[in-house]
């Protein structure tokens, strides 16, 4: 799953920014890759005024990768350093990822959060609202895609 961070924590109660730090999202637009594992669902209930989320799709990801994506020392991630985790190109490790035989989180040598920029032409809808009711925040689902794509 990708996970985005829309609103700021000015207010919010401590719990809450202790949620979004275990979860590596300290700054707006950044995204984070997680499992779909009780634990982190139980985080994304807890933030999900503050944050969306949703399955993003192989070539996304890839540019995601591609683009955002840094290992320590802010240095890009290319098919080389790649290549000695273990991975052929940038899109079989996409397609690893997506299917969960490799955790993005757990992977020492990447950067957990992807700095991105705000989406062109700005958010469609409130982001005070859930994504259900014409809003910005929550679980979008397929959707997150074309939030990710304006983003990049």
């Amino acid at each position: 799953m990708a996970v985005v961070k829309i609103r700021g924590v000015l207010g919010a109660n401590r719990e809450l920014r202790e949620t979004l730090k275990m979860l590596h999202l300290e700054r707006s637009n950044n995204a984070v890759l997680i499992d779909d594992e009780p634990s982190f669902l139980g985080m994304l209930r807890e933030a999900q005024n503050y944050v969306t989320w949703g399955e993003p799709s192989k070539e996304i990801l890839t540019q995601l990768l591609t683009k955002r994506g840094r290992l320590l020392g802010n240095k890009k991630i290319t098919e080389e350093n790649l290549q000695k985790l273990g991975f052929k190109s940038i899109e079989e490790f996409a397609e690893t990822v997506l299917s969960g035989r490799a955790k993005y989180w757990k992977l020492e040598k990447m950067q957990h959060c992807f700095r991105l920029h705000p989406p062109s032409k700005g958010f469609k809808g409130n982001i005070k609202k859930s994504y259900a009711s014409g809003g910005e925040l929550g679980d979008r689902g397929d959707a997150i895609n074309e939030l990710l794509k304006r983003m990049l």
